[in-house]
């Protein structure tokens, strides 16, 4: 049986130049810094801008930077996986148009959606790819463009999103990578955290949107609950059956959504605070963005043989967590 694993091998991120801060939003809705800050962690969001820019602007940024830094050519791809909430188009998928836009000519791609689990899952795919021995080159990024889908009146969610793209370039290896995972869906939880209008059961309308149908719609305390739960779980899952104690465990790689959850799943598997990767405070949660713009900003931190669990949870209900070992000291 072959030993190959799909590790990491290069990290690519972005973020947009506007920063949208806690007390900007003060100006906006009923809300104030202490009350974001000690509920969510968040102090200031990056929002894009630019005009006719969607998440794939974000995402080829974040790829060119990844590829620049492996000293590779886009025409070496073999795949792209674009993970993304919030595609430029409901129907044209974002890795085709930015596969064409790098010049990846050799290469086919597809989106993935899976909300804010998006990136972990893709993460997944990608190591069975090169598992399988058929691709050796596979570009993943993980883009969001919430600002696109956020409602600026609600004050339950627009504290909490923000804009922002990373990107990883996976190459097969046969001592670091992906080791293991565990990802679950409940599709029960997807009444609880849903955009309610522009699918194919309520299409859009002028009716939708005068009830402002087509933004994020979250029901926070029962969310919270279940990705306290789930992350913390799954987490605890992988690092037991895996032999690995908080000791062993290098940095925890979890997603962007709430510090207290990210908290809690650090507690769950005994991990000092220390080695818990913290970026929210700056970007808030960009959901499929988060995991890959973590490793963007501590890339030097992370040093070859590292032991890295990475955990998350989205929308649908989706939740997982994996262990890679790092490949490479930046």
């Amino acid at each position: 049986m072959s030993n190959i694993k799909a590790a990491i091998t290069a990290v690519g991120g972005y973020v947009p130049d506007t920063v949208l801060s806690n007390s900007d939003l003060e100006k906006m809705v009923d809300t104030n810094d202490e009350w974001i800050v000690s509920r969510t962690g968040i102090r200031e969001r990056r929002i894009l801008r630019e005009e006719g820019a969607g998440s794939s602007y974000m995402g080829i940024r974040a790829a060119e930077d990844a590829l620049r830094k492996r000293g590779m050519k886009a025409e070496e791809l073999d795949l792209i996986i674009c993970a993304s909430a919030t595609p430029d188009m409901p129907v044209a998928a974002n890795a085709s148009y930015i596969a064409s836009e790098l010049g990846a000519v050799n290469a086919f791609g597809f989106d993935l959606m899976a909300a804010c689990s998006g990136f972990l899952y893709g993460l997944s795919v990608a190591d069975k790819y090169i598992r399988s021995g058929m691709y050796k080159k596979v570009l993943l990024i993980g883009t969001d463009k919430m600002s696109s889908i956020i409602d600026y009146t609600d004050r339950a969610t627009c504290v909490i999103f923000g804009d922002g793209a990373g990107a990883v370039i996976m190459e097969p290896n046969e001592e670091y990578g992906v080791v293991d995972e565990y990802l679950r869906v409940d599709g029960k939880g997807r009444q609880f955290l849903k955009i309610e209008a522009g699918g194919s059961i309520r299409p859009a309308s002028e009716e939708t949107v005068a009830k402002r149908e087509h933004y994020v719609h979250q029901e926070g305390q029962t969310v919270f609950k279940f990705a306290v739960k789930n992350m913390a779980d799954a987490a605890e899952i992988v690092t037991s059956r895996n032999g690995l104690t908080g000791d062993d465990v290098d940095w925890l790689i979890a997603h962007q959504a709430n510090k207290r959850i990210i908290d809690a799943t650090a507690n769950r598997i005994n991990l000092d605070p220390e080695k818990v990767l913290i970026n929210i405070d700056r970007y808030g949660n960009t959901t499929c963005g988060t995991l890959p713009l973590l490793l963007w900003d501590y890339e030097k931190k992370l040093k070859r043989g590292d032991n890295l669990i990475f955990a998350a949870f989205g929308g649908g209900f989706t939740w997982g967590a994996l262990y890679l070992k790092w490949a490479y000291n930046s």
